[in-house]
């Protein structure tokens, strides 16, 4: 979107050097490598790279401006905005973007299931005939939500799903001010971030930050923070939940129930038939989300339930691939945390297998104080849905101590300190019809295991 250079300015409170040579409007680039003519290129500063470095082979790339905190970095003549944080600078010009859009935005948030929630809700819109758009992968912090934001269009009338993470305490804010989000769906608050957080209490509010904006609540029925903090809300919530859950008297929501019937709460109820082909109880919960904010954004659920048949999961969620003379692998270590470590683990107790069923553990991060607890709950339920169980990374003992206590037994638990291992016991010691789940954080770079067998 290119933006009215008045406006960027003083919507900034940005100092203007070369003002003569100043483009009438501006469009925003962070990236010297794709910058086009008339583009104006922000310099962004982070733990391990400056923007200001690569100021002239921005220029040289045909930048029209710059948008700098260092005035001194401007290379003669060059028409540029001095202000005090470009990353600043950069999500405020996305509010100014998010002024100019005239379709709905839709914000998703939470501990688990973000980027599946928002993949059914594009999914969801679609089957429905709706125009929509939405931050891929999970560009979900202040510069994917700037970015995405200033790549919507002026005057865009498609509904705009944006996803927010949070790793420090009331990160949410800035994200709300800036996408003003009409509906907010909050999957649920559960334990990732701990550690950087301080306490639950801290994620609980940051997250609950969400709705500080006015935006329509889409609520997790399952989720007990959620159902204590409800009642603080100035707009009644749209709950979702599975199975036997069931919202609040008088209030609107979505049940997807295991015997694949999608029920729909609003003063009476309604049933229809569901085709659901996604694994886990958890997902079929992201499923129920979707629904639900589908509905908030005026699409009846029941219209978009006859295609949920074909609804798929993201990249690196339960993602099945068979090695050839090999396992079948489940990828679903895109991340991780403990429920949803459970979830997924859960989900594989109900793999149907000729073989043997292999967990394949790394550890999670950023669990705080409780993180050695967290990992044995892990290791246990590891146990409990495998006949092997493979432990790594940094909480590899407390995970095993968690699986020995279910009674594993010793020659089916596996310690590994390197993917190179884990893949080479694969290797040496899997079966064409084993089952092969890969669960840990991001940070374990576990496609690794997945590239070793492959090749």
């Amino acid at each position: 979107m290119r933006l009215p250079t008045n406006d960027a300015i003083a919507a900034l409170g940005a100092s203007v050097v070369n003002r003569e040579n100043m483009p009438a409007t501006i469009a925003v680039s962070t990236d010297t490598r794709a910058i086009r003519p008339s583009e104006t290129f922000l310099a962004l500063r982070g733990e391990n790279f400056d923007g200001h470095r690569f100021i002239a082979e921005a220029v040289a790339g045909g930048a029209s401006a710059v948008i700098v905190d260092d005035a001194s970095a401007l290379p003669d003549g060059q028409a540029g905005f001095v202000v005090a944080d470009t990353l600043a600078a950069y999500l405020t010009l996305g509010g100014l973007a998010r002024d100019r859009v005239r379709g709905p935005v839709i914000a998703i948030t939470g501990s688990t299931g973000k980027t599946t929630t928002k993949t059914f809700a594009v999914q969801a819109l679609e089957a429905a005939g709706q125009a929509v758009t939405a931050t891929p992968e999970n560009e979900n912090n202040e510069i994917g939500v700037a970015k995405f934001l200033l790549s919507l269009e002026d005057g865009d009338e498609r509904v705009a799903i944006v996803e927010f993470g949070a790793r420090k305490y009331r990160d949410l804010e800035p994200l709300v001010r800036a996408a003003r989000p009409d509906i907010g769906v909050l999957t649920n608050i559960g334990e990732a971030h701990l550690e950087i957080m301080g306490s639950y209490e801290r994620l609980a509010e940051t997250k609950w930050g969400l709705f500080a904006g006015g935006a329509r609540p889409v609520l997790n029925l399952g989720d007990e923070a959620s159902r204590e903090r409800a009642a603080s809300l100035a707009k009644p919530p749209i709950w979702f939940g599975v199975d036997a859950e069931r919202p609040p008297d008088g209030t609107r929501a979505v049940i997807v129930r295991v015997e694949d019937v999608l029920e729909i709460e609003d003063g009476a109820t309604r049933a229809f038939p569901l085709h659901v082909d996604v694994p886990g109880a958890h997902n079929r919960r992201n499923l129920a989300a979707a629904f639900a904010a589908a509905w908030a954004a005026g699409v009846d659920p029941e219209s978009v339930a006859v295609a949920s048949p074909h609804f798929a999961l993201p990249h690196g969620r339960y993602e099945r691939m068979q090695i050839a003379g090999g396992p079948t692998v489940i990828y679903d270590a895109y991340n991780a945390s403990m429920s949803g470590a459970l979830a997924t683990l859960a989900a594989f107790a109900r793999e149907r297998v000729p073989a043997r069923r292999i967990v394949v553990l790394g550890s999670m991060a950023e669990l705080g104080p409780d993180a050695p607890v967290m990992h044995q709950r892990v290791g246990a339920a590891a146990a409990a849905s495998a006949d092997i169980v493979l432990v790594g990374g940094a909480f590899a003992d407390a995970l095993a101590v968690g699986a020995q206590a279910m009674g594993l037994a010793p020659d089916a638990l596996i310690v590994y300190q390197t993917n190179d291992d884990a893949i080479a016991w694969l290797r040496e010691h899997g079966r064409p019809d084993d089952v092969v789940l890969l669960k840990g954080s991001r940070m374990y770079r576990m496609e690794q295991i997945v590239a070793g067998l492959s090749a």
